[in-house]
């Protein structure tokens, strides 16, 4: 018996048939901005197609230049472009995998001058507005679909999947916030839904009947003036007349006001949308978003509310993910946390995208597979992310390692950051990690804080420091008070706190003490909860499926503060940031810049902003004013004349950003 049977059970998508039910959901990597880009793109593609994944949907490729995401984007309509693409698709091919290219025209999100929309309306996120397209150039562009796809054809590509959802082009055309045509292409829904499904017939019709054709419908806006659950389901049932043998689903538009993608989302918080679409056709329909472990998978194909799921970043974080699945190994797949933080932050700031937890992801031609050429043994002092990351992969590596731990428990900022509301699968890296070591036999010293000498009297031929951070406290009168509180003590629970509290710092670690202090921890674990907080309609009864919000009494009164006369959570991620701040302004959180501290006392603290001075009357003051490295160990070797590699918080403290610790500790890895 299988441990997945359902996730790991053929199933035929029109005249393809594929071993197993999980798929890999397009994503945009921005690689092509870099040298070598076809390479790139063919070796990225191709280990996922060794992870024995079913099928690849490329990120998408808009069929006219004025449909590109972003200038210098990427587009397909002429031949002299196949070259590009057979790389990638051969690669893929002897790799043992399909690769499908998605066709998506960006429309009034394309961030080009010349960007074109069903009507001349302005999207929030985008600089440009958009130019109406005449009824002519709309006829136009459902050619212009179609040639893209015979060109995919050629390419050697299994099928094309047509973008319809996330507020792009054709999902502008569907929905009566965006359309106000008064041609065939407008007005009532069947003029809505004209030009997706002439799009879906031209392509069929140009790329025969054995070619896969996938449509990405919206199955719910979450936008003002969205469709309804009713008109989704009909829409679902032409786009399957028209031609499509299979139908994945998109969820919300990337200006609405619902968060889709986080952490902060329950998974597989999009079920019953998904399901709505399952019920009224008869061809496979897949799910996605917020679906990263195979059990998750598992009970959505098993429960009928899919027939296959559609994981991006979960394969960013684990290549080998339906590799692993298949050997019943589920607990040795390195966890999408859904963070953001390496991947869409750095796309939507024009960086490429790699992976806070797999830091290979979109850079296998750098970090080559294989044994080192000669074996270490390494001590490595400290079981946070980097002294975790860096033990795991240099082991892979060849490499023989000890890993000491002071405290009891593997994780060292990962166990604060997981207290956090909508921070829970950083539980998921933490069994990440446990598995891995167990599984590849690393002694692992808890409860053990070891000397300089200890290390030079193991003979190790390397030593690397992954001993973190310790906070940094500020010079401020009374910081020695009994309300003054680190945010180490907060979140580690070692204190109660109160129901008056001011927070100073409003770095990432400020604005995670607050969530941790008036979060609902239930809003990202339970999907009732979290539709309730953000109006959600499970039934997407009225148009785009949104219901007043719930705006729950706060649980605690509370104030930040930082020094900077600037909006607070300006690096926040961006992806993310608007999140949390959406969340803290809904409980009431008092935000306060530009504010320099006197002193804390009996009173409460007394600070002072725009030259005027204020006391305010807390129970605490929790400090969260930034970190220093922690190199007592490291000067202690230094002193005994052998230096050791720093890592981490060790080497840098700002922020701990686990995003560079953990990309730093896999340089290193991979360096030996």
């Amino acid at each position: 018996m299988t441990t997945y049977p359902n996730l790991l059970a053929p199933i035929r998508i029109g005249t393809t048939t594929l071993p197993n039910r999980m798929v890999m959901g397009a994503m945009h990597t921005r690689l092509e901005t870099l040298d070598r880009p076809q390479e790139r793109l063919a070796a990225f593609y191709a280990a996922r197609a060794r992870g024995e994944i079913s099928l690849i949907l490329t990120g998408g490729y808009s069929p006219v230049p004025e449909g590109v995401m972003d200038e210098g984007g990427l587009y397909l309509n002429s031949p002299e472009q196949l070259g590009e693409h057979e790389l990638i698709t051969s690669e893929v091919s002897k790799a043992g995998g399909r690769i499908v290219l998605q066709i998506l025209h960006a429309g009034r999100y394309a961030k080009v001058p010349d960007c074109v929309s069903p009507s001349p309306d302005k999207a929030r996120i985008n600089a440009y507005t958009p130019r109406e397209l005449s009824t002519q150039e709309v006829r136009e562009t459902i050619g212009s679909f179609a040639n893209t796809a015979a060109l995919a054809r050629q390419a050697g590509y299994s099928g094309v999947e047509i973008m319809g959802s996330e507020g792009y082009l054709i999902n502008e055309f569907t929905a009566p916030l965006t359309n106000r045509r008064e041609d065939e292409f407008g007005g009532s829904f069947e003029g809505r839904i004209r030009f997706p499904l002439e799009i879906v017939r031209s392509v069929r019709e140009r790329v025969g009947p054995d070619f896969m054709l996938i449509y990405r419908i919206s199955s719910v806006d979450l936008m003002e003036g969205g469709m309804t659950a009713e008109e989704i389901a009909e829409f679902a049932r032409r786009i399957e007349r028209a031609g499509a043998d299979m139908i994945n689903t998109g969820v919300g538009w990337h200006e609405s006001s619902v968060p889709t993608i986080a952490a902060s989302v329950p998974r597989a918080a999009w079920a019953a949308a998904v399901r709505n679409i399952k019920q009224a056709v008869s061809i496979p329909v897949m799910a996605s978003n917020r679906i990263n472990t195979p059990e998750v998978a598992e009970a959505l194909i098993a429960a009928g509310d899919a027939d296959l799921v559609s994981m991006a970043r979960p394969l960013l974080a684990d290549p080998d993910f339906a590799l692993k699945a298949r050997l019943g190994q589920g607990d040795l797949i390195s966890p999408c946390i859904a963070c953001n933080q390496a991947c869409l932050d750095r796309i939507f700031t024009e960086r490429p995208a790699t992976c806070m937890v797999n830091p290979v992801a979109g850079r296998e031609l750098e970090f080559q597979e294989g044994k080192a050429a000669r074996s270490r043994r390494i001590a490595v002092v400290g079981a946070g992310p980097a002294g975790l990351a860096f033990t795991v992969n240099a082991v892979r590596r060849g490499h023989s390692v000890e890993l000491f731990e002071a405290d009891r428990e593997l994780g060292g900022q990962l166990n604060m950051a997981r207290q956090v509301p909508g921070k829970n699968e950083f539980n998921e890296l933490l069994r990440y990690f446990r598995a891995s070591l167990d599984h590849l036999g690393v002694p692992v010293h808890l409860n053990t804080r070891v000397d300089a000498q200890h290390l030079l009297d193991g003979g190790y031929d390397e030593i690397v420091l992954a001993t973190g951070v310790a906070p940094r406290t500020p010079d401020i009168a009374g910081v020695d008070h009994p309300k003054v509180l680190s945010y180490v003590d907060v979140l580690n629970r070692r204190v109660e706190v109160g129901q008056r509290v001011a927070i100073i710092g409003a770095g990432g670690i400020g604005f995670d003490v607050a969530e941790f202090l008036v979060g609902r921890a239930d809003e990202s674990l339970d999907v009732a909860a979290f539709q309730r907080a953000w109006g959600v309609d499970p039934t997407i009864s009225g148009p785009g499926g949104l219901l007043p919000a719930a705006h729950d009494q706060a649980t605690r009164t509370v104030h930040m503060f930082q020094r900077k006369p600037e909006s607070l959570g300006k690096n926040l991620g961006k992806s993310t940031g608007w999140i949390l701040k959406v969340k803290l302004r809904k409980a009431g959180v008092n935000m306060i810049p530009g504010a320099s501290y006197q002193a804390v006392d009996d009173q409460g603290l007394h600070y002072t902003v725009d030259g005027q001075t204020h006391v305010l009357a807390v129970d605490h003051v929790i400090l969260c004013a930034g970190q220093n490295p922690n190199r007592t160990l490291h000067e202690a070797l230094l002193a005994k004349g052998r230096d050791a590699h720093l890592i981490g918080g060790a080497d840098v403290a700002a922020e701990l950003d686990a995003v560079r610790a953990i990309e730093q500790a896999t340089q290193l890895a991979y360096s030996f």
